[in-house]
């Protein structure tokens, strides 16, 4: 059986851009983008999303079901890392120093600035209610009721 690899990593970020889009969030695909994204007000969370089995398996559910509670982010947005690498860059340049580049991860921002995040080291092993209870956490402490 032979298998095209760029075909199969095609698929992989298809569905992985899907679930996040059907999740309600936008995807942000050029420092453009992400420039114009953090300089909305209010409270924002981004979702650095890859094509690893924790991203998969644990972050992108949880990105799906965090939202689902009373306070939360008045914007949703992801950059791809690994896909979309200067808007993954842009993005990064946006979190400060103190930010770890690490993928999959979440930050939450207040008016284009970081204030909170949740790292793959948060992420990888964890399961994904773990997850979701720590950034619902972050909209009790940091978001406005819906």
């Amino acid at each position: 059986m032979n298998m095209d690899f760029n075909l199969l990593m095609n698929d992989m970020v298809m569905q992985a851009r899907g679930e996040m889009e059907t999740s309600g969030y936008e995807q942000l695909t050029s420092p453009e983008e992400v420039n114009t994204a953090f300089a909305r007000p209010g409270t924002t969370l981004v979702m650095i999303n890859s094509v690893c089995g924790c991203a998969g398996g644990i972050a992108r559910p949880a990105a799906a079901n965090a939202v689902h509670y009373d306070k939360r982010p008045d914007h949703l947005v992801t950059v791809f890392a690994g896909q979309d690498k200067l808007a993954t860059q842009q993005a990064r340049n946006h979190f400060g120093d103190e930010h770890l580049p690490s993928s999959p991860s979440f930050v939450l921002l207040k008016d284009g600035e970081a204030i909170a995040e949740v790292g793959r080291h948060e992420i990888e092993g964890h399961d994904p209610m773990s997850v979701i209870t720590h950034i619902q956490a972050l909209f009790e402490e940091h978001c406005e009721e819906i």
